[in-house]
């Protein structure tokens, strides 16, 4: 009977549990936790550091009269504190109150003093018995140093009630700072829209790992997803539907902005995406004007892909487009502005073209970079300063790709068959898709970003990003279960340095994640591939 305990252990959407023993005939098998009660060894936590020096016998813990203190008069480092201290509060049950003074006690967020080595980015945190000091050269490296802290406190932090501590962390010094500045997680709403308050919870999930980019797929066949004031129907009556025949949905100007803002707090750039010229659908039947016959389309609730396109030959496509990109590009304060370009199969190759070479420097009249999949590389389409491809194909060579890049084109790094979310792990897993093959964590981490595609150089990579699509994926716990925990692979590669790169050392500390999840309530995949913490037997 083991075999099919294990099996179960292993479904969707199984959870650990504080299980003791559990009997099934004559045979038991024993699942322990640690409780969550124990801190991790220092550097024992996801991404890897770059440099980590633990301190024998040295720890701090911290005191119901502890408080949190900011480096004095500065706002960035005061947000942060509280960022810290809410996360804090609701498990520990102390005050922590946030003290702009700079002093070293309790917890310290301080902007002086980092090695110059972190960058922008990167954080220095010391553990002694009297303080935990995180220093800085900005607020986004004292935030990414705080979810080092959060990880190497006990697991039951992230409880979202009073729970027993102590709440210990271990001596030492760490210093750290990403290989790649761009670490992202894509979200697709268009398939299956999901509500700002899943958008929300998925983002305070992402920046555990230091996840800095979320990309909203926003627009597709089955829906569109934001409002647009120059174009009504687009919500109106385009995003009235979904995958399956749902109710589909859409973010207001003013949702959308708090998406935003919500993710700046956290430090995490929103890219949105509108593709074009293929995956339109919605659009075409929102204004018949932009087809090519004059006729709309009926709404589409189905999956497959590539039989739309806007008209490309008609000034009426590029009015539209101007108005939709300039007021997405208001709205967004980021750099990127994500205009698609796969699966056009529908637009003549000399049109797609055509067509690129028109709204490329529509984005850069906004004051956004291009990005876009990587057939937007097309060596007919001319190449926009500073443009940026996302490569989504299953093959170690790319010529469309390296000629891109040889022109001066970066690349986000997202094989469909390492770093897709929406795959299935296996042949049991019960949400997800299988055309680019099963993507277990140990597929989604065994690949190095800077070196997968020939004539690619790694400084032409500018990161990694994992991407969700959802036209099997309806539920915020199917986005969970198909994240996690994949999602922690990807951003290790694109966090830590190439030569910490080992499975072994990585599916121990992921494994040591399970009891931090299942304080969290966040379900996931029980991987085969990971001994997790609070499962033996």
């Amino acid at each position: 009977m083991a075999p099919i305990l294990a099996r179960l252990w292993r479904s969707w959407p199984a959870r650990i549990a504080a299980v003791s023993v559990l009997v099934l005939g004559a045979g038991a098998v024993t699942l322990t936790t640690r409780g969550g009660t124990a801190p991790a060894p220092m550097g024992e936590v996801l991404p890897v550091p770059v440099s980590v020096r633990p301190a024998a016998d040295i720890s701090y813990t911290l005191a119901p009269d502890a408080a949190v203190h900011t480096e004095a008069g500065s706002a960035e480092a005061a947000q942060v504190g509280a960022y810290l201290a809410g996360l804090l509060r609701p498990s520990t049950g102390y005050a922590l109150p946030v003290v702009q003074d700079g002093q070293e006690s309790g917890v310290s967020l301080l902007l002086t003093g980092a090695d110059p080595v972190v960058g922008s980015e990167g954080y220095q945190l010391d553990v002694t018995e009297e303080a935990v000091v995180i220093r800085a050269r900005t607020g986004t490296g004292l935030f990414n140093g705080v979810q080092t802290l959060r990880q190497l406190l006990p697991p039951r932090i992230e409880s979202a009630t009073a729970v027993p501590g102590p709440w210990t962390v271990r001596g030492g010094r760490i210093v750290d700072y990403p290989r790649f500045p761009y670490r992202g997680a894509m979200l697709d709403v268009a398939r299956h829209f999901h509500p700002v308050e899943t958008v929300r919870r998925y983002i305070d999930r992402i920046v555990l790992y230091k996840i800095n980019h979320l990309h909203l797929h926003l627009s597709d066949d089955q829906g569109w997803r934001i409002a647009v004031d120059s174009r009504p129907r687009l919500t109106e009556y385009g995003g009235r539907t979904q995958v399956g025949g749902g109710p589909g949905g859409h973010y207001t100007k003013a949702q959308y902005r708090e998406i935003v803002e919500y993710a700046a707090q956290r430090h995490v750039t929103v890219v949105p995406e509108i593709d074009l010229p293929g995956h339109t659908n919605a659009v075409l039947a929102s204004y018949a004007e932009l087809n090519c016959d004059g006729k709309a389309r009926k709404p589409y609730t189905g999956t497959d892909v590539g039989f739309s396109t806007l008209c490309t030959t008609k000034e009426e496509s590029y009015a539209f487009v101007k108005d939709v990109l300039g007021e997405i590009a208001a709205l967004t304060p980021g750099p990127y502005l994500h205009i698609g370009g796969d699966e056009a199969t529908a637009t003549p190759p000399e049109r797609y073209a055509a067509f690129m070479n028109r709204v490329q420097p529509m984005v850069a009249a906004t004051g956004k970079t291009v990005m876009g999949w990587h057939q937007i590389g097309e060596p007919e389409v001319r190449h926009q300063e500073g443009r940026v491809l996302q490569y989504w194909g299953r093959t170690g060579a790319d010529p469309l790709v390296a000629g891109a890049v040889a022109k001066g084109a970066r690349v986000v790094m997202s094989p469909a068959n390492r770093a897709y979310l929406d795959m299935k792990y296996d042949e049991e897993t019960v949400p997800g898709q299988k055309w680019a093959g099963y993507v277990e964590v140990r597929d989604a981490y065994d690949w190095d970003p800077g070196s997968h595609l020939e004539d690619v150089p790694a400084s032409a990579v500018l990161g990694v990003e994992a991407p969700l699509w959802t036209e099997a994926i309806s539920t915020e716990k199917e986005i969970e279960y198909m994240a996690f925990p994949r999602l922690p692979a990807i951003a290790e590669l694109g966090w830590s340095p190439r030569a910490t790169h080992d499975w072994t050392a990585f599916a121990r500390r992921l494994g040591a994640q399970g009891p931090r999840w299942a304080a969290m309530d966040l379900g996931f995949h029980h991987s085969p591939q990971v001994t997790w913490d609070g499962q033996a037997g």
